[in-house]
């Protein structure tokens, strides 16, 4: 029942915000017995499957509080906070913490540091132009965090368990492809009303670049090799860490990483994957009317060939996450994993399906409240270019992919 509650919470925060403080001030009060005086949500772009804000308790301290609900959750989430501080992770630490589903919260003191997702929109719109100190912040952060994988590292035998598959595989099959897709249609921009049955059969051609591989075949190619038992590497992950997941001190010129939700031991591959795809392509999911205002996409079906053309770029931030990302913590890590005879045959395929669930299934592309035709067609696009091979004109991601081993 109170999971139903945090369900409730999540989405009334966007549309009845003083009813959706209410049942909260009562979940606190009756589900985690805390005294409460006052409880105010934060909405934010990024509690897409979250909500947090500031509770003020009756002795008058006052509490960051977060919490991670969706539904059709198959694992239990956990918290491991103590697990990254152990392995390096400058990572703040919860002083109230509730790991039972349904009851799941973590409270903190009130943190004053301005998240990375929120400081790096300033900068992509205008209203911040020096970043330098960012960009030193986040070259920091990811040379420490290829410095704890490679302490972490290790084979396991089974990984079933662990909590970062509730991201991927488990969003394909426990029941949220379907309730998003199943029996749905999209309105397209040039095409009209599509049903997604026929949908995922198209294959696309995006900008130039040529895909053969329809989202249908996608998905049953990510059911596969996103089956948590396959994965025998892990390290110890955050999970999730998108911006809205880490802190910046601008004095400091530090990050600090906060919801430790998904952290545990998991593939680390796996676990730069949130990351990758949240922190440079997804500005159009968090700011969807702001992004369509710019946004020229046109789209011309030919049988089942979609053929695209859009003038979307990403900006020099998020260009800085990518090739930071990518230069100091997986082109690196890849070649360790090959010099040591670890690096799974099909880890590029295993990869991409990966990245493919960050457009098509953190939200609902087919919410026309949320999303409208040009924006879901670019997440469509979106989509396919993070799970699909190019051929012709290459992707950023292909090009990028194809010169990490070389």
């Amino acid at each position: 029942m109170s999971h139903d509650v945090l369900q409730a919470v999540r989405d009334l925060q966007f549309v009845d915000i003083a009813r959706a403080e209410l049942l909260l001030w009562r979940f606190f009060e009756e589900e985690l017995g805390l005294g409460v005086r006052e409880v105010k949500l934060t909405p934010k772009p990024t509690s897409l499957n979250s909500f947090n804000g500031v509770l003020t308790l009756r002795d008058g301290a006052r509490r960051f509080f977060k919490t991670h609900t969706e539904a059709h959750t198959i694992i239990g989430e956990y918290y491991h906070a103590q697990t990254l501080a152990d392995a390096g992770y400058p990572v703040i630490q919860p002083v109230f913490v509730s790991t039972e589903v349904g009851k799941q919260m973590l409270l903190y003191e009130v943190i004053e540091d301005i998240a990375v997702f929120d400081y790096a929109w300033q900068v992509e719109c205008g209203v911040i132009d020096d970043w330098q100190s960012l960009r030193e912040a986040q070259a920091f952060a990811d040379d420490t965090l290829l410095a704890i994988y490679r302490r972490t590292l290790r084979e396991q035998h089974d990984s079933s368990q662990a909590p970062i598959h509730q991201l991927f595989y488990h969003r394909i099959v426990g029941g949220r492809l379907d309730s998003f897709y199943a029996g749905q249609s999209l309105l397209l921009p040039d095409v009209g009303e599509v049903a997604w049955e026929d949908l995922a059969q198209w294959q696309w051609t995006i900008n130039g670049q040529e895909y053969n591989q329809s989202l249908d075949a996608l998905l049953a190619q990510a059911r596969q090799r996103l089956y948590p038992q396959r994965f025998r590497l892990a390290v110890v992950g955050h999970g999730d860490a998108h911006n809205g997941n880490v802190f910046f001190n601008s004095d400091t010129r530090r990050l600090t990483y906060f919801d430790p939700a998904f952290a545990g031991y998991h593939d680390p591959l796996l676990d730069l994957v949130k990351p990758l795809f949240h922190n440079v392509f997804a500005m159009w999911m968090y700011f969807p009317r702001e992004i369509a205002t710019g946004l020229a996409i046109r789209c011309d079906l030919q049988g089942q060939r979609s053929v695209v053309t859009h003038n979307f770029k990403l900006p020099a931030i998020r260009q800085m996450f990518w090739e930071s990302k990518i230069e100091r913590v997986l082109k690196p890590l890849l070649q360790d994993l090959k010099r040591r005879d670890l690096l799974a045959a099909d880890w590029r395929e295993t990869f991409k399906l990966a990245l493919l669930c960050c457009p098509l299934l953190t939200m609902n592309l087919a919410d026309r409240v949320r999303f409208s035709p040009e924006i879901a067609l670019l997440g469509l696009c979106m989509s396919v270019e993070m799970g699909a091979e190019s051929n012709g004109t290459r992707s950023l991601l292909d090009t990028t992919l194809d010169t990490l081993l070389s």
